[in-house]
């Protein structure tokens, strides 16, 4: 075999080697911008289980770059973080921009017949599905998973709320919106107080007492001021968490189907049930190990009954004629398939 051939001959094999070999298949590293620090209990049981799932789904095909403690962009910042493409992917507080998804903020009415956090993800996502006017309000970006907080309970420092008439002239702090018009129509006295501030507040006694859901009684650490909780239907607040729309569409078909088979419906009841729901777990263990004082007391059936007529409903019809004033029509049908979903 002379030179020249044999050379041909190794290249030839050379080439039917590469071709042989199984191309590496592309891999995605996604930004996720993180309000809460790694060591909070959303954290811990939601955020990091949720990106194993999806790397998982994906193959190892995506990575997710985590920045927590609002490293990357500040918590009121993250709608627009993620529709400019700032970050990739970002959980968003709904409370913070009150004229942004009007619609799906029926989810958050007060007396609305849930306990769960859960129950409350699985609604607002069923929700999002039916509803194209829902949709549009999220147009800006894709969203992967929607939530809820569990209902707020009920917390004070110095007196056991039984009933309604206890609330009467309590001071009691509220975030704003329908939760402070509940307030108002129990006759307490709302009383606006950043949460940072709440710890202070209660322990001064600048409020008698506040709504919260679990996980801010865990991560504010408010089991070390109270004393008494009631557990009575007040209102939720929600979630979002969404990517950025050209980041989505670039993603192979493949990779978008792998994110949503852990997202969508799944996740958003995983992500309920594991930043909120099982919270309750990690404070009544502090309360426990804190040695603190823990009273529970869950309002009887007929005080719920008169609670949802005084400071329910009539608060759910104010709401759809606000929205329907504002060229929402589709208000009321939302409302009641709402409560329709929450019988199931």
């Amino acid at each position: 075999m002379n030179k020249r051939r044999f050379l041909a001959c190794v290249g030839a094999a050379a080439f039917v080697a590469c071709a042989a070999a199984p191309a590496k298949a592309q891999e995605f590293k996604l930004t996720l911008s993180d309000q809460n620090p790694t060591t909070g209990w959303g954290s811990i049981h939601a955020m990091q289980p949720w990106i194993e799932k999806v790397e998982k789904a994906t193959k190892g095909r995506v990575k997710i770059e985590l920045y927590p403690s609002q490293t990357i962009s500040k918590g009121v910042d993250n709608w627009k973080a993620v529709r400019n493409g700032i970050v990739d992917i970002a959980w968003c507080f709904h409370g913070y921009w009150p004229d942004l998804t009007p619609l799906a903020d029926v989810i958050t009415l007060p007396s609305l017949p849930f306990k769960t956090a859960e129950k409350g993800s699985e609604v607002l996502w069923k929700l999002y599905q039916k509803f194209p006017a829902i949709q549009k309000e999220f147009s800006d970006v894709k969203p992967l998973m929607l939530w809820t907080s569990n209902p707020y309970i009920l917390i004070t420092t110095n007196k056991q709320v039984k009933t309604l008439d206890d609330l009467k002239g309590m001071k009691i702090r509220v975030t704003g919106g329908p939760p402070t018009e509940q307030i108002k129509a129990l006759g307490a006295v709302p009383t606006l107080i950043p949460m940072p501030d709440a710890y202070q507040s209660l322990d001064k006694g600048v409020v008698d007492g506040m709504g919260a859901p679990w996980e801010a009684i865990h991560g504010f650490r408010l089991y070390e001021v109270v004393k008494y909780y009631t557990i009575m239907p007040l209102s939720a607040v929600y979630f979002s968490m969404s990517m950025n729309k050209k980041k989505w569409d670039s993603l192979p078909k493949d990779i978008q189907d792998a994110i949503m088979s852990v997202s969508g419906l799944e996740g958003s009841m995983f992500w309920g049930k594991n930043f909120f729901d099982t919270a309750k777990e990690g404070v009544l263990e502090a309360v426990k190990k804190g040695n603190y004082q823990m009273d529970v007391y869950v309002m009887p059936p007929e005080e719920v009954a008169k609670l949802t007529q005084i400071a329910g409903k009539p608060l759910w019809g104010e709401w759809v004629k606000k929205m329907e004033s504002k060229g929402r029509p589709q208000a009321g049908e939302i409302l009641n398939t709402t409560l329709d979903l929450l019988k199931n």
